[in-house]
């Protein structure tokens, strides 16, 4: 399992510059907030290509600028979630779930059945029912990660998943979510600001750092 990405995009003033290769393990994603860490993450999903270089997940080409391929991100199997969860608040907590599932085409039932299962398997099979209004922060966290995971994504990507709990919170979370990334093989990227989530959720840290400013409205960074 490894993820390999040598390339270059634009966003707005940003030039973020890209040299990594990641292997089987849960790898921090740190730096100043504007740095192009989100945009990192949005160019492995395939919600952004590329604007020159390549990017091989597992030894299969996802994005190669020269030879004009590109992977949408429908056909990436890659987990993500976002900074602020993004549960559908119409939907309970086991619909949530099964919602990657019946994306793919599987059937209400089965995916039903299956992320009940998953729910299970990590603890959070008691909120199925419950829509997320009626969740803790802490609980749409699990919620939202079950949800990342149900597909055995090959490529995790997680932004700033436990930002906005509280110590208590974050410290139960963290424990748990590392327990999962663990045992589910691949790459997984955690962009994070919490020394802690560095020192005990994370295997090891790429910080990106600002490289030089090209103009007033141009900023590079690189990734090292």
């Amino acid at each position: 399992m490894s993820v390999v990405l040598q390339g270059s995009v634009r966003q707005g003033r940003l030039i973020l510059d890209i040299d990594v290769a990641v292997g089987d393990e849960i790898v921090a994603i740190s730096g100043v907030n504007g740095i192009g860490k989100t945009t990192f993450l949005r160019v492995l999903a395939g919600l952004l290509p590329l604007d020159n270089g390549t990017l091989q997940v597992n030894g299969i080409v996802l994005d190669d600028v020269d030879k004009q391929i590109f992977a949408p991100a429908h056909l990436r199997n890659v987990g993500m979630v976002f900074q602020d969860n993004v549960l559908l608040p119409f939907l309970s907590a086991l619909d949530n779930v099964a919602y990657p599932l019946m994306a793919t085409g599987v059937g209400r039932q089965q995916a039903q059945q299956l992320a009940i299962d998953a729910m299970e398997q990590h603890g959070t099979g008691h909120l199925a029912q419950m829509k997320p209004t009626q969740l803790s922060g802490g609980q749409q966290q699990r919620v939202a990660l079950v949800r990342a995971l149900i597909n055995r994504p090959q490529l995790v990507l997680l932004d700033e998943p436990l930002s906005a709990l509280d110590v208590d919170a974050r410290r139960e979370v963290r424990s748990w979510l590392r327990e999962q990334l663990m045992a589910l093989p691949g790459t997984k990227f955690v962009v994070t600001h919490d020394l802690v989530d560095i020192a005990e959720l994370c295997d090891r840290e790429i910080a990106f750092r600002q490289s030089h400013l090209l103009s007033n409205e141009t900023q590079t960074t690189i990734v090292r």
